[in-house]
């Protein structure tokens, strides 16, 4: 179990960059994450803290929201009052463990309101911090102050927390000019050379440092006049402006944000023509000031204007309005998608968290969580780019997917289809591929027709092949798509989203073929449950294997296994544990486990053993003591299809588990099925598996 305690040094930090980059760095070898606000300052109902609302959305989390927190502002306030301190701690603490009981991670952050606790009589975060046993990361935000006065604010944090014996794991400085990053590092390395605390600065962004039209108005309580379809805009600037037309133009800045009285018709107006041209720069919209309104002949000529900049209006005076302005305040919220990417980027780029996380040790997880298995998978297939061909591309999930896997350089990608035709759905369905970067192939008209034709001929001669049914069997995209495989021309197929799996296997076991020691074509599925990733094979191919074909699977199925970073640990299950039991069906599975071991002494395999015992470490050690498979296992191996594909889909259904495959194993190219009722998700989870899998032929 590990937390991390976020505190800053004071309100509007810029939080959310550091908060995001921790869970998406956990998330990676952590599975059950918790977010935890000790005391929030609640909006009106139905607002939700934002720091809490951007992490559990973005991410995810399946946590109530209740959870997160234990106290508003207002109730922890009346307990002080009350001189009810201990009430309050005691409370954060039940309500922190009992979210940590469920979590192998809590990210707690601290309140961005110590300041109005004004009855606690000490620092309340280093209090919580220290009553939570969290180790503490300090953030501070370095704008508009200079390196003196940052060391200063660092060092009255570090003694205050130090007071309170808690440890301090790191300091970061955010919003650092990016002319000033390495001397400002410099320094604080420096100050900090005595102490056991890794030093981050993150430079300042003009994106994430500018407030949203929608949140400015939020916070003026602004009117919206027109665009509100602009809401969204950036207004890095604001400009009063006062002069006449012909001097403020040449003082335009862009994504500036304009206010001027709401009678001055000449400003709106040339303010949209120039947004409009190329001589000037883009502006974010315009703040009419004073409580006036265009007058009603300029009124008409806006409505029936197309395409209007965001105007806002207010009633207060143009100083008081601009005063207001600069207090604004610009958050990242979960729909602010480019906000979030600039904050993840600035976070990998500049705050080391491996460092960070060597002071409390490495975050231990049970297996490995779904998670980083996912994560892993995309990195993986990315380290070595394969060919995969898709042969189903009309169906839009398969486009969607094709998308994604571009956008994340994955795999390079291979279409069936009419180059025209193909475009066109592209383009309809509005997405964003780059042609350029695919090979769209129409299988009737390829130039290597024939000679696939020729090639599945000399293979299937033997058996009553012709040319003339070759060249019909080349017809059919499965078959094409497999001797793609087949003669090195791509790397790997999926297939499966309109074809059964009888369709989509077949050629594969007619032209591809097992791998040299190899004699039966099986499957698995990776299980991602709520804390780890099992193997399950084989759930899909073979329907009764025999005791030699079930060992063959068990050998395979860990092999599988290590090529995806899972260590092996293999149970062959069956009805009773051990030497218990007695009959056929738990012979076989006794005889395949000996001829399991004995191929393969390298690995751990234990057999016959039920699924409670395999995967439950109390019942595995009363049921099989000393056994190094036992409660610990990550590879389940299944008597048989029946009991195999039931035991996986109820597992799937009943616990909402992520069911990938059937990945078909054995085979010296991969080919692997898809379900017909697959996601987008699936997809391209299958499409990564199938080239790690070519990466290890």
């Amino acid at each position: 179990m590990r937390s991390l305690y976020l505190t800053t040094t004071e309100p509007h930090c810029g939080k959310s960059l550091v908060s995001l980059g921790i869970i998406e760095r956990v998330s990676r070898t952590t599975q059950r994450i918790g977010i935890f606000r000790p005391i929030i300052k609640a909006g009106r109902a139905p607002l939700r803290d934002k720091n809490i609302d951007l992490l559990l959305t973005h991410f995810n989390l399946n946590i109530p929201y209740e959870l997160t927190y234990a106290f508003t502002l207002e109730e922890a306030n009346r307990l002080l009052a009350n001189r009810r301190d201990d009430d309050l701690l005691n409370h954060i603490i039940q309500k922190y463990r009992e979210l940590k009981e469920k979590c192998d991670f809590v990210l707690c952050m601290g309140s961005d309101d110590s300041q109005d606790l004004a009855l606690f009589e000490s620092n309340v975060d280093a209090e919580i911090a220290r009553n939570l046993d969290c180790p503490v990361l300090i953030q501070a935000n370095a704008s508009g102050i200079s390196s003196d006065e940052l060391l200063s604010t660092i060092g009255n944090a570090l003694a205050t927390f130090n007071a309170k014996g808690c440890p301090v794991v790191g300091v970061v400085a955010n919003r650092v000019q990016p002319s000033q990053l390495d001397e400002t590092k410099h320094r604080l390395e420096n100050f900090l050379k005595d102490r056991d605390i890794t030093v981050s600065v993150v430079p300042s962004s003009e994106v994430l440092a500018s407030p949203t039209i929608r949140e400015i108005a939020e916070q003026l309580d602004a009117d919206i006049l027109y665009g509100a379809e602009g809401l969204d805009k950036l207004a890095y600037h604001f400009m009063v402006i006062a002069m006449q037309m012909q001097n403020y133009l040449a003082r335009l800045k862009p994504h500036a944000l304009l206010v001027t009285p709401g009678d001055r018709g000449e400003v709106i107006l040339s303010a949209l023509q120039a947004h409009q041209s190329t001589n000037y720069p883009p502006l974010a919209g315009l703040i009419l000031a004073t409580g006036e309104r265009p007058n009603p002949t300029v009124k008409r000529l806006l409505d029936g204007l197309p395409n209007v900049l965001p105007i806002l209006a207010v009633e207060t005076e143009t100083f008081e309005t601009v005063t207001r302005l600069n207090n604004t305040h610009s958050y990242v919220t979960p729909d602010n998608l480019p906000k979030i990417k600039v904050s993840k980027r600035l976070f990998e780029e500049h705050i080391d968290m491996e460092a960070i996380f060597e002071h409390f040790g490495r975050i231990q997880s049970r297996g490995m969580p779904p998670r980083r298995f996912l994560y892993n998978l995309l990195e993986w297939a990315r380290s070595e780019k394969k060919h995969i061909v898709l042969p189903e591309s009309t169906d839009p999930r398969i486009l969607k997917a094709t998308e994604s896997l571009l956008e994340r350089n994955i795999v390079d990608i291979t279409l069936f289809g009419n180059q025209e035709e193909l475009e066109a759905l592209i383009n309809q369905m509005g997405l964003s591929i780059d042609l350029h970067k695919i090979s769209i192939i129409d299988p009737i008209t390829c130039p290597k027709f024939e000679s696939y034709a020729q090639s599945f001929l000399e293979l299937r001669k033997n058996r009553g092949m012709t040319l003339e049914l070759a060249r019909e069997m080349m017809h059919d995209i499965s078959y094409f798509a497999t001797m793609m495989v087949y003669q090195g021309d791509a790397d790997g197929m999926v297939s499966g989203a309109v074809h059964t799996t009888a369709h989509t296997v077949r050629p594969a076991f007619q032209l591809i073929k097992t791998k040299p020691g190899v004699s039966i074509v099986s499957s698995v599925f990776f299980m991602c449950l709520e804390d780890r990733v099992l193997i399950y094979g084989d759930c899909a191919v073979v329907p009764k294997p025999t005791a030699g074909e079930l060992s063959e699977i068990a050998i395979t199925s860990a092999d599988t296994a290590k090529a995806f970073g899972i260590l092996p640990r293999v149970a062959l299950l069956s009805y009773s544990s051990g030497s218990s039991g007695t009959g056929e069906e738990v012979e076989r599975v006794r005889e395949a486990t000996l001829m399991a071991n004995k191929k393969r002494p390298d690995l751990l395999i234990e057999g016959p053993i039920q699924y409670d015992a395999a995967v439950d470490e109390r019942v595995g050690q009363a049921k099989m003591p000393g056994s190094k498979v036992a409660g610990r296992a990550t590879v389940l191996i299944f008597p048989d299809l029946n009991t195999g594909n039931n035991t996986y889909k109820a597992v799937q259904r009943e616990t909402g588990a992520i069911a990938i495959g059937p990945v078909l194993q054995g085979l010296n190219k991969p080919v692997n099925d898809l379900s017909r009722g697959c996601t987008v998700e699936d997809i391209i989870n299958t499409v990564a598996i199938t080239a790690v899998q070519a990466q290890h032929t």
